[in-house]
């Protein structure tokens, strides 16, 4: 068994900030959690944790780890250039977490886990359904073992049914769960999220889940097994285009960039590049149009009110399109901007942080 820790800043990175050295405990501290993830969902539910102080302890199949750490190019450059073990991809799930070598198919090796697990409070793993049974470290076994431990598996489709023994992937979730047929051009092909996004939201779902087993089992002694799935999960974030469905009964269609429910809200093309306008209520949009020069149109009844701009959508947005190609991203921005109309750039790259920052209180 061999042991490495991700979780410590370099010596540079602590010289330029010396908060680093000494960062708060965090709000989950003194909670430990065995990670038995890999990939997408159940790192990153994982990760959250660590983030906000958790113990993470993340196990790894001898010989080659996580599947995700061989998934690059990019990787992390050694100091003599060669690429490492570790992938943009890896990282991106894994940080804050202790990584320790396993092989759970030994006897020895689930010997350790088990004898590991009773140091933590939370399980998480994200085998195909039965998959730990036969190692003795599924739901049933675990929870005989530790009465109190809160237990999370992450599917595909869910502990039962028709589909639980399927292998569950993003793209799947998201084709058979619905997002696909929503996301992509009206006359084009269904398309993914360009990101593992049924993945991540799976994950925070289940961290959601976690969180409410723990102060269940504060409350009673009782911990729980937690069954949460990507396609569950996947279907419920919907959101108002299910239950536009259900509603309504028609099957939502793929629009672009625009909204199912306001207009307008799309990207549109300036001058000189593209700028998101998303006008949410009737006194945004007659402020719009007077800034770009076409004031009449809140007062022509078709698109006076949002529910008639739904209903003369096409012909709204074509007056738009022409008006804003003749005008500059800048002057676009600036305008909206101080008259309080919702707007953003277009842009490829952002900077990325945490998704929850914490400080303690003064």
């Amino acid at each position: 068994m061999t042991s490495s820790d991700h979780s410590k800043p370099s010596t540079s990175q602590s010289a330029k900030d010396p908060a680093r050295q000494n960062p708060p405990a965090g709000p989950l501290a003194g909670l430990r959690i065995l990670d038995l993830t890999r990939i997408l969902a159940g790192p990153t539910l994982t990760q959250l944790f660590g983030d906000l102080g958790a113990d993470v302890i993340k196990i790894e199949r001898p010989g080659g780890g996580d599947d995700t750490r061989g998934w690059g190019p990019p990787f992390v450059k050694a100091k003599d250039g060669s690429d490492t073990r570790e992938s943009a991809y890896y990282l991106c799930a894994n940080r804050n977490k202790r990584s320790v070598v396993i092989d759970m198919a030994t006897k020895e090796g689930a010997r350790q886990i088990i004898a590991l697990a009773g140091k933590c409070d939370v399980i998480v793993e994200n085998f195909k359904v039965g998959g730990l049974d036969k190692y003795g470290l599924g739901a049933s076994d675990m929870l005989r073992h530790y009465p109190r431990m809160v237990y999370c598996s992450i599917t595909g489709f869910g502990q039962s049914g028709p589909n639980a023994r399927r292998a569950g992937y993003d793209i799947m979730a998201q084709g058979y769960g619905g997002i696909m047929s929503l996301t992509g051009e009206p006359d084009g092909e269904p398309i993914k999220v360009g990101v593992g996004v049924a993945d991540v939201v799976c994950g925070l779902y289940a961290a959601t889940a976690i969180l409410a087993a723990l102060r269940h089992r504060d409350a009673s002694g009782e911990g729980q097994h937690i069954d949460v799935s990507l396609v569950d999960s996947q279907i419920a974030w919907l959101v108002n285009e299910g239950v536009n469905y259900l509603t309504s009964g028609e099957v939502p269609i793929r629009r672009g960039n625009q909204h199912p429910n306001i207009v307008p809200y799309q990207v549109f093309g300036a001058s000189d590049g593209h700028v998101i306008v998303a006008v949410g209520n009737d006194a945004q949009f007659s402020r719009f149009v007077e800034m770009i020069g076409m004031s009449e149109l809140a007062d022509d009844p078709r698109y006076q009110k949002n529910t008639a701009r739904l209903a003369h959508r096409d012909d709204l947005i074509e007056l738009l399109s022409r008006r804003l190609r003749t005008m500059t991203t800048q002057a676009l921005l600036d305008g909206m901007e101080q008259r309080g109309i919702p707007a953003a750039r277009f842009i490829g790259s952002t900077r990325f942080l945490p998704p929850i920052r914490w400080r303690r209180a003064a």
